[in-house]
């Protein structure tokens, strides 16, 4: 409850919430180009070698964004998709991309997980 002197100070204003991917521009995903593609370590109490790319996305925003899998075929110029996402122990890189779509083909040999790796199921596994 406002104190008359809060009240005439002026009308509340509601806080504006923080977008999460702004890249996107309010899309859930958006087509893009690789323009570079690198390996990043991540920060302190992890040791890998995650592989990462920098994109230039159809609004013409640029967003560094993470290759999910173990191993892929991207080249400079290739079209990935590319939602949202932040990769926890890489800093600065908010986005994902998308497996099985455009030019970035699927993770073959996946039994768990498939969905987010773009696998078909195996018939031959279920019994």
């Amino acid at each position: 409850m406002p104190t008359i002197n809060q009240l005439m100070w002026g009308v509340r204003k509601e806080k504006k919430k923080k977008v999460k991917s702004p890249g996107l521009g309010g899309c859930p995903q958006k087509r893009g180009t690789c323009l570079k593609l690198f390996i990043r370590t991540p920060k302190k109490p992890n040791s890998a070698r995650r592989k990462v790319s920098k994109i230039r996305l159809s609004n013409k925003t640029k967003v560094t964004a993470y290759i999910p899998g173990q191993v892929h075929r991207l080249q400079e110029h290739s079209n990935v998709l590319v939602r949202g996402g932040r990769v926890p122990d890489l800093p600065g890189v908010k986005y994902r991309l998308i497996r099985n779509k455009l030019d970035l083909d699927a993770l073959l040999g996946r039994t768990t997980g498939r969905s987010k790796y773009g696998t078909k199921c195996l018939k031959n596994n279920w019994k």
